[in-house]
């Protein structure tokens, strides 16, 4: 910082010279806080702690600036713009005075009242000076009230002058429309604005009542005749105290009657009698609290009150010559009230030390009224009328949609497509039905029985489905218990009697040899005594087999024939797995046979090569069994 202390000499390089002492250049502070607000002070001293010079006026000159006029140097100030206009119904927009009024209306055709005093409100719109009279609601008067004057400026005089607010003060009469009003008082916002402007409010007037209204609100006068029983020390002795009993009603004699449970609550305040019903959960019943309302019951009536309108009338002590008290309530007796009887089985604790107290009864033991309900009738199916299943016929008598009976889905599951398969012969006294041959197709999976008889050329007798599937009982179980024939019943040389039609078991596939050998538990000795002697027939010497083929009918020989070339082709077949299943699918009536045609459609869907130059000299049946036992 160069500086020049020494004055006179010109601010020229040479001539001004550094002042080594000083250190210090910032520029000083001139913002401060004082009681947390910030404050802004003039700076005393300037770059390099010299201090500034001001306020070297002297005390003349500070006094001429004091009292010289602004004017002469800055002219004439400049007059404000005006205030923006602001409309009336802007400014006392949604502003209202309101003043407490009445009038009074003669009553000329009444003469229980000679004039009506009826209260109004005026009410006065500052934003455009209009006025409306409306009068409070009151509940029944039988006036039509509501808005007497509808909203709209008034005239308050005969050369067409309107009322203004200037006009209204409490304490003072108008007339609108030949009505004349007496205006008593006005609301807070109304004193407020009338003071505002100037104008001296009269005190205000106590509203005036119509005495006809008045006379209605005092109560009725009563002519009571005093008693010679002091109800009065009744009342205050007995007060809030109640006897409280649990009684039934049966009605279990009539027709669609019950027995239901009541509460009868006896006052002693006043000898009355309430019954209340007593309602449970989904009892089926609206939910009326009382069944007879709280009230003096008669014992005994006067024998010429017999024929009193009671339905219409209330009965007096004069028709009446006793009544229902405290000691006619008693645990265990019947009471007869309103021509129902109801029986008494408890009552609270209060009551029973009431008793005691009063009357010196002490044993007032609960008694049980619970009804033991009978044993529950068994339910019987009706006789078994022969058609359908027992299973299926009895779900008519369970539900009123009969539904289907449950089966053993595990058991289907497991044995589906399970076919047990017997050649059987009919036991019938007829030359004609020894020679008659049936198969007979047991299902594991449902327990049920097909029989199918094979077709046997001019035997005069059309095969085809003997039986459908369906369950067979055995001929010596009864309706209600029936016992079907199952898989332990079949065995060669077994008699199987369905209908009345008995069969004998001449012989089975390979399957049932197999599933007995897997199941022998099922089965009895003998039954399986059968199979091993079957079994030892079939296991004969080759050379008997051999001779007694020679003597069989070309035509069989010709047919199994055909059938060991058919086996033979299909032995090595990929599909040999399938085979089995798709012949028994077609086999719709499991009688083990296809006719010619669906053999080859069959054969032809699985891609397997047939000739059919083996098959097309033979015609009619194939047995499927053996077509597809070796594959």
């Amino acid at each position: 910082m160069v500086s020049n202390p020494v004055h006179g000499l010109p601010f020229l390089p040479g001539t001004s010279f550094k002042d080594s002492t000083k250190t210090a250049f910032h520029r000083s502070q001139t913002l401060g806080y004082r009681n947390g607000y910030a404050i802004v002070r003039r700076p005393t001293v300037g770059i390099g702690g010299d201090r500034l010079q001001f306020n070297q006026l002297s005390q003349a000159e500070l006094d001429e600036l004091a009292s010289k006029a602004p004017v002469l140097t800055y002219g004439q100030p400049k007059q404000a713009p005006p205030a923006d206009f602001i409309p009336a119904h802007v400014a006392f927009d949604k502003k209202v005075l309101k003043f407490d009024a009445y009038f009074q209306e003669d009553v000329p055709m009444s003469t229980e009242e000679q004039y009506r005093i009826r209260q109004v409100n005026i009410y006065y719109y500052l934003e455009d000076d209009s006025m409306s009279v409306i009068e409070p609601v009151v509940e029944n008067s039988g006036i039509p009230q509501g808005k007497l004057i509808k909203r709209q400026r008034l005239a308050k005089n005969d050369r067409g002058d309107h009322y203004h607010w200037k006009d209204l003060n409490r304490g003072i009469n108008i007339t609108i429309y030949g009505k004349t009003f007496r205006v008593v008082d006005c609301d807070q916002f109304t004193q407020v604005f009338l003071e505002s402007q100037g104008i001296e409010l009269n005190p205000p007037e106590k509203m005036a009542l119509d005495p006809y209204t008045e006379l209605r609100k005092q109560p009725l006068r009563k002519y009571v005749t005093p008693s010679d029983f002091d109800q009065l020390k009744q009342f205050l002795t007995f007060d809030k105290q109640v006897l409280r009993f649990y009684a039934i009603w049966d009605d279990t004699d009539s027709m669609y009657g019950e027995c239901r449970t009541y509460i009868i609550h006896y006052y002693l305040m006043d000898d009355t009698v309430e019954i209340r019903e007593v309602h449970e959960r989904n009892d089926g019943r609206d939910p009326f609290p009382l069944l007879m309302n709280r009230q003096r019951m008669p014992k005994v009536l006067v024998e010429n009150a017999k024929n009193f309108p009671q339905c219409v009338l209330e009965i007096s002590d004069q028709e009446v010559l006793e009544w229902y008290t405290a000691k006619d309530f008693i645990v265990g007796k019947s009471l007869t009230v309103l021509g129902r009887t109801f029986f008494i089985y408890d009552c609270d604790p209060f009551t029973r030390r009431y008793y005691k107290e009063k009357f010196g009864i002490t044993d007032l033991p609960r008694i049980d009224v619970n009804k033991q309900e009978p044993p529950p009738v068994k339910q019987e199916l009706p006789p078994y009328n022969g058609f359908g299943l027992v299973e299926d016929s009895a779900q008519n008598c369970f539900a009123l949609i009969p539904k289907a009976p449950k089966k053993d889905v595990i058991k289907m599951l497991v044995n589906d497509n399970k076919v047990l398969r017997y050649l059987a012969a009919l036991e019938s006294p007829i030359p004609e039905d020894k020679d008659r041959r049936f198969v007979f197709s047991y299902f594991l999976a449902t327990d049920m029985i097909s029989i199918f008889e094979p077709p046997v050329r001019n035997s005069g007798i059309i095969g085809g489905k003997y039986l459908g599937r369906t369950k067979v009982v055995k001929p010596y179980s009864t309706v209600d218990n029936p016992i079907y024939y199952g898989p332990s019943d079949f065995f060669i040389g077994a008699v199987i009697e369905v209908f009345g039609h008995r069969f004998i078991i001449l012989d089975t596939d390979e399957y049932v040899l197999k599933y007995m050998e897997s199941n022998a538990a099922q089965y009895s000795p003998e039954a399986l005594a059968s199979v091993q002697k079957h079994v030892r027939k079939l296991e004969a010497p080759a050379s008997e087999s051999e001779s007694k083929q020679t003597e069989k009918d070309p035509g069989v020989q010709e047919l199994e024939a055909l059938i060991d070339t058919i086996q033979k082709q299909l032995k090595d077949h990929s599909c040999k797995d399938n085979i089995r299943e798709a012949f028994q699918i077609y086999d719709k009536e499991a009688s083990g046979y296809v006719d010619r045609d669906m053999f080859f459609k069959i054969c032809e869907s699985l891609n397997v090569p047939v000739d059919d130059s083996l098959v097309k000299e033979r015609q009619g049946l194939i047995m499927l069994p053996k077509l597809v036992s070796n594959s």
